[in-house]
């Protein structure tokens, strides 16, 4: 296992040890540097001996530690170098003496000293739990969306794997259930990871699990900077996800939508009719009508999508993706989002992509339209950035009936003289109603095309005469 993604669960058998390695002179006073180890992980933090001395006195006012415990301040030669060295190694016996003091649970004042509430489980929890005590009620009532981090929602997790008190220290206002509280009702969640380490410390964010399982009415989630292999309990989720947007995280569509199946070779969704033995039936996620898979490294539209069958708005741009497969399942689709992938084929579109009225291609490897002549309810298509050179490929969507708005430019065809009035004129007479390339048709384009027009019908009507006399 990788190190960074092993668990940090911060109990007991898991001592909590500080080493105070260094110093430095800042504007004339000493910092001490200090590192703190919990399981495999460690962090930094930095302390000048007045920090230690406001610690001291909270303590021993709130928990009776004794006095003598800090070692005393200098006033001459503080910053000397063999006072520096002597007090670095009684700092460190002392912040050693407050942890066995306190094993289990820190005090808040030592936990954020330590910085226990941004990088240990129990001291994250008890900061969020405390948090949510104060404000979560307000958040609910607003409806807004509540962004927390990986590394809160892998605290959350491990802690409710462990056999102890879900408090910090007594303090009612930090216990666990307030975050179960919450998250039992929350509506619109936000989860947003790093990549790389977070803050000063050893821990890799996006490589550790957490357990969506704790959301129990959830209508909308976004995930960034996640490893989707990571993320447990979203089978959870679907009596009622409506929105699911994931970005930054996923390789796989299989492993958001259909997690469950990882065990089995043949599944099936529940409800759809199969002739083939299957060794599961995976529930549909029946209320999931917008997925946005944007920004990630998808190579596939794989036959997972069979289990999002409401889904009306898909955005899976910014991928990977050479094949338009699989998505004659989702027969409610009006909205698709495929720019800036890998396509350059886009045969039998109609059969896949049935009614929609919306399709990005942008930013593709198209050459030819060939594939969209039967998209009739198609209303705009972007086919900008794409590598379609000929006049002629226009012919394929000029005869799609509630077409509105095309946009071609940034292709090779765009620089070809009178571009717009010739790609106009594909759509007969229909042309004064659509907009290219986000410009609206001005009279004097229609001008140019109904002369067009007209010397096109001339040379018809002249390869039919022609056609006619050879036949005599």
């Amino acid at each position: 296992m990788d190190a960074s993604a092993a668990p940090f669960t911060g109990e007991a058998s898991e001592p909590k040890v500080v080493r105070i390695t260094g110093s430095e002179l800042v504007d004339n006073y000493t910092v001490y540097i200090i590192n703190v180890y919990v399981g495999i992980h460690q962090w930094m933090v930095k302390h000048r001996y007045s920090d230690f001395h406001d610690l001291h006195e909270k303590l021993t006012t709130e928990k009776k530690i004794n006095k003598n415990l800090l070692p005393p301040k200098k006033i001459i030669g503080k910053n000397s170098k063999s006072l520096v060295e002597k007090r670095q190694k009684e700092l460190e016996v002392y912040l050693q003496t407050l942890l066995k003091t306190f094993p289990f649970a820190s005090p808040k004042v030592l936990s954020c000293f330590l910085n226990f509430n941004l990088y240990e489980i129990n001291g994250i929890t008890a900061t969020l739990a405390e948090e949510l005590f104060h404000k979560g009620e307000q958040l609910l009532v607003l409806g807004e969306v509540f962004e927390i981090r990986p590394l809160q929602l892998y605290a959350i997790t491990q802690q409710l794997r462990q056999a102890k008190p879900t408090n910090i220290d007594n303090d009612a206002k930090t216990d666990l259930g307030h975050i179960l509280d919450f998250t039992c009702r929350l509506r619109y969640l936000k989860i947003t990871g790093t990549r790389g380490r977070v803050g000063s410390s050893t821990i890799e964010e996006q490589l550790l699990p957490f357990d969506l399982s704790i959301f129990k009415s959830l209508l909308q989630v976004e995930i960034n900077n996640c490893d989707a292999a990571r993320i447990k309990g979203l089978p959870s989720l679907k009596p009622t996800l409506s929105t699911m947007s994931i970005h930054f995280s996923v390789v796989s569509m299989k492993d958001i939508l259909v997690p469950e199946a990882a065990e089995f070779e043949q599944w099936e969704v529940e409800g759809l009719a199969t002739e083939l033995p299957v060794a599961a039936v995976i529930p549909a996620w029946k209320m999931l009508t917008t997925l946005d898979m944007s920004h990630n490294q998808i190579s596939s539209i794989d036959e997972s999508v069979k289990v999002i069958p409401k889904a009306e708005f898909l955005d899976l741009s910014h991928n990977e993706i050479s094949l338009l497969e699989n998505l004659q399942f989702l027969y409610n689709l009006i909205h698709v989002d495929l720019s800036y992938n890998k396509l350059t084929s886009l045969e039998g579109a109609h059969a896949k992509l049935g009614n929609i009225k919306t399709l990005n291609l942008a930013g593709n490897l198209l050459e030819s339209l060939s594939g969209l002549s039967k998209l009739y309810s198609l209303v705009n298509l972007d086919l900008s950035n794409n590598r379609v050179a000929q006049i002629e490929e226009i012919k394929h969507v000029g005869g799609l009936p509630c077409l509105e708005k095309i946009i071609l430019s940034n292709n090779p065809l765009s620089i070809i003289p009178d571009y717009r009035t010739k790609v106009l004129v594909q759509f007969g007479d229909r042309a004064s109603e659509v907009c290219l390339d986000n410009t609206v048709t001005t009279e004097k384009e229609m001008d140019t095309v109904a002369v067009l027009k007209a010397i096109q019908k001339s040379k018809e009507t002249k390869n039919w005469i022609n056609n006619s006399d050879r036949k005599k």
